[in-house]
C-alpha cells in the first residue's frame, strides 16, 4: 500500500506502522522503502513518487512504500529521515529540500545501514544520484528565448529553492544568454519557491519594477503558470515564457491562450526506475558503474506538443 503523509505526526504514525508490520520472507529483496520529496503539492514530485512505487512493486510486490512530503521544510524532511530510520526501511529515496543541508540526515541513515539514493536533486552523502540533466534543461529553454528574441532584449529569471536542480537550470540558462551580449538579464535571484503562487508574486513584482521585459525563464512549470497569470493581470503582452518540467498542466498551457511557449521536459518514470534499480544494486552490495546518472530532457514547444508523450514516456 502507498502512504502519503503531509504532517510530521502522520509520518511518525506511518513509520511506526511499518515497524510493527509482519515481516516478509527473507528471500524478499525489499521489505520497505521510504520516499521523501520536496513537495507533493507539485505535480512533478507526485509523478516521481508514483513512479517509484510502481517500480518497487514491480521488483518486490509485497514491499511497503511510505511517501511523505518535505514541503520545502528542511527540519521536516530531516525528521522524516529519522522516522524512516526508526521504521527500519531498506532504502530511502530523497528529493532534497536543501541539497547540502540534508547531508546530516543522509549520514544518520547510512550509519543505520540504510541505502540512500537522491532523485531529481543531489543530496550530500547519497550513494547514488539520479537527476535530469538540469544544465541542459536550462540551456534548451533559454536557447529558445534567445532565438525568439533574435539575440536582443530584456529577460527576467524567476528562480527557486537552493537545490541542485534549480541552481543548474538557472546556470544553464544564464550560460546560453551570456552568448548574446544584447540580451540583458534584469533579475535572476528572486525565489518563486517553485510554486504557482510564488511565480505569480515574484513576476508581479519584477514586471511592476521593469517596464520593458521581453521574456521570462522560470525554473519549473508551476512558476511559469504563475508568471503568465501575473503578466495577464498587469496587462502585459508579447512576453516569451519558457520553463522546465513538461507537466500535464504545461501541455494544456502550450495548447491554450498563454504566453508560455516552451518547457524542457523531464521524465519522472525514467528517473524513478533508475533510482529504485540503483538502490537495489547498492543493497545487494554491488558497486555502481555510474553512481551519478543524468537523464536527458527534451524541449516541448507549441509546435511539437502534439507529438509529446508526456510524463509516462521513458
Amino acid at each position: 500500500m502507498k502512504h502519503y503523509a503531509k504532517s510530521l505526526g502522520a509520518a511518525l504514525m506511518l513509520a511506526t506502522a511499518l515497524t510493527v508490520a509482519p515481516q516478509i520472507g527473507a528471500a524478499q529483496e525489499l521489505k520497505s522503502v521510504g520516499v521523501t520529496v520536496v513537495d507533493l503539492g507539485n505535480p512533478f514530485f507526485g509523478a516521481v513518487a508514483g513512479a517509484i512505487e510502481k517500480r518497487v512493486k514491480a521488483v518486490s510486490p509485497d514491499a511497503q512504500v511510505l511517501v511523505v512530503s518535505g514541503d520545502y521544510d528542511l527540519g521536516k524532511q530531516s525528521t522524516q529521515f529519522d522516522n524512516f530510520i526508526q521504521a527500519g526501511v531498506d532504502m530511502i529515496i530523497v528529493s532534497a529540500v536543501d541539497s547540502k543541508a540534508i547531508g546530516a540526515a543522509v549520514e544518520r541513515a547510512k550509519a543505520a545501514g540504510i541505502v540512500v539514493v537522491a532523485v531529481d536533486n543531489t543530496a550530500d552523502g547519497a550513494q547514488a544520484t539520479i537527476t535530469t540533466d538540469n544544465v541542459t534543461a536550462g540551456k534548451q529553454a533559454c536557447e529558445y528565448i534567445a532565438q525568439k528574441l533574435g539575440g536582443k532584449g530584456n529577460v527576467i529569471i524567476v528562480n527557486g529553492p537552493p537545490v541542485s536542480g534549480v541552481i543548474d537550470r538557472a546556470a544553464g540558462c544564464k550560460e546560453v544568454l551570456a552568448a548574446s551580449p544584447d540580451i540583458k538579464i534584469l533579475s535572476d535571484n528572486q525565489n518563486g519557491i517553485g510554486s504557482r503562487e510564488g511565480g505569480l508574486n515574484v513576476t508581479t513584482g519584477l514586471l511592476t519594477a521593469n517596464d520593458d521585459v521581453n521574456a521570462i525563464f522560470t525554473i519549473n512549470d508551476p512558476s511559469a503558470i504563475g508568471a503568465d497569470l501575473a503578466a495577464k493581470q498587469l496587462g502585459r503582452t508579447g512576453i516569451v515564457i519558457t520553463t522546465v518540467d513538461g507537466s500535464p498542466d504545461i501541455e494544456d498551457a502550450l495548447k491554450g491562450d498563454t504566453m508560455i511557449e516552451a518547457s524542457s521536459a523531464q521524465l519522472p518514470a525514467k528517473l524513478a526506475e533508475a533510482a529504485v534499480d540503483a538502490g537495489i544494486a547498492l543493497k545487494k552490495g554491488e558497486t555502481l558503474a555510474n553512481p551519478v546518472v543524468l537523464v536527458a530532457p527534451a524541449l516541448v514547444t507549441r509546435d511539437n506538443v502534439g507529438d509529446y508523450q508526456g510524463w509516462a514516456a521513458k
